[in-house]
């Protein structure tokens, strides 16, 4: 009797083992739902690859509900933030918008949400009538036509998609989200997008004024002489870069393993179909024939995007956009952020210039070759599970 005990306590452990690629052993979320994080950083593409998840008929996304919680309590710094922030996204991935009262005017509606149009879920039914759940939302049309959705109908829309998708650019370690991740009932996938800093401040620097709440928060509201204070900032991002990866890949704790996946905006922009691809799989999405033609069209357009607007979305060529820093900064500017992200820089895969020539010289291909899905503890690509 004994024998069979300690047998069927062995088979429990293997079986673990292997379950938790997916999720805590034991703790499958009773709906089926994915909670997917996509963790990213100010100007590093996260707009555009939240779009594509938004635009998902799957996909319930919700674009920086953080947001709130920094432009509510500006005061205090992101280390202090960081709770409430994790509380709110704990909520709002269980379709509790209840949370959101704290922060929002008294008679609020769907459009006292941060960049709500960005949703195509609360353009839909049944937040909205205007976009059948397989077509691509207008978010001028959506602007004007669902500005007045409750949050109740909010809520209602969110339980009946099988992806939870919130995008945030305000967590700089994973730490505070191991309460999530231990959660029996969220399912929760990780995607850290991160950019190369240069072209991640050349971006920023065509709409410093948005940011400047936002990099008082980053720098624990120190007072920093104003030529620095972009470079500190980034300084800061690169540092939580390397904190969160290193944090997944060296050692992770089980609860972590297999829910991770660090994603560069240059590979996205480069080979975008094999990535988005790639990152669809991880989360057990499928990518239809559409949404194929719109990724295409969107990242080979000829536009320039709008230099005003810090969310739009424009069809561009994503490949010339993500090396248009090379040919717009100044060198010694370069030089400056290649000196506060150089850790960063190495571990991500960006080389460094070291000269003016060097970096105008664009046939230089400074993004340096990454083995896919380098980690070692997941299961070798031919075993791995459809859905993550």
């Amino acid at each position: 009797m004994i024998f069979l005990v300690i047998l069927q306590g062995a088979a429990v452990v293997l079986f673990c083992g292997w379950y938790v690629q997916l999720s805590p052993c034991g703790s499958a979320p009773p709906n089926g739902k994915v909670h997917v994080l996509l963790l990213s950083s100010w100007r590093s593409g996260s707009s555009f690859v939240g779009q594509v998840f938004s635009q998902h008929p799957s996909v319930f996304y919700l674009m920086e509900p953080g947001w709130h919680v920094w432009t509510k309590l500006q005061k205090p710094g992101a280390r202090v933030l960081r709770m409430a922030v994790r509380d709110l996204f704990r909520s709002v991935f269980q379709c509790d918008f209840s949370v959101m009262d704290a922060y929002l005017p008294e008679n609020h509606q769907v459009s006292s949400l941060f960049m709500w149009s960005h949703s195509r879920a609360l353009c839909s039914p049944p937040a909205c009538p205007l976009t059948p759940r397989g077509q691509f939302s207008n978010q001028t049309q959506c602007f004007k036509t669902c500005s007045t959705t409750g949050l109740s109908e909010v809520e209602e829309a969110c339980s009946t998609y099988s992806h939870v998708v919130l995008k945030e650019v305000r967590f700089f370690e994973l730490e505070s989200l191991f309460p999530l991740l231990q959660d029996p009932t969220l399912d929760i996938r990780i995607i850290h997008l991160v950019r190369d800093p240069r072209a991640v401040v050349r971006s920023k620097e065509e709409s410093a004024k948005a940011f400047m709440s936002d990099n008082a928060i980053v720098l624990e509201q120190r007072s920093i002489p104003a030529p620095e204070v972009q470079y500190q900032v980034m300084k800061e991002i690169c540092q939580s870069h390397v904190r969160i990866n290193e944090r997944a890949v060296l050692k992770p704790p089980p609860f972590l393993k297999g829910r991770y996946k660090m994603v560069r905006y240059e590979d996205v922009a480069r080979n975008p179909l094999e990535e988005i691809t790639a990152m669809y799989e991880f989360v057990g999405l499928e990518a239809t024939s559409q949404l194929e033609e719109w990724i295409y069209r969107v990242t080979h357009g000829k536009g320039k995007g709008s230099k005003k607007e810090a969310f739009e979305i424009t069809s561009r060529n994503a490949a010339d956009v993500s090396q248009a820093w090379r040919t717009v900064l100044p060198h010694s500017k370069v030089k400056r952020i290649q000196e506060v992200c150089q850790e960063a820089m190495a571990l991500l895969g960006y080389r460094t210039v070291h000269s003016e020539k060097e970096q105008k010289k664009l046939d230089i291909d400074l993004l340096m070759p990454q083995e896919p899905y380098q980690f070692s503890w997941l299961p070798d690509e031919t075993e791995r599970p459809s859905n993550g």
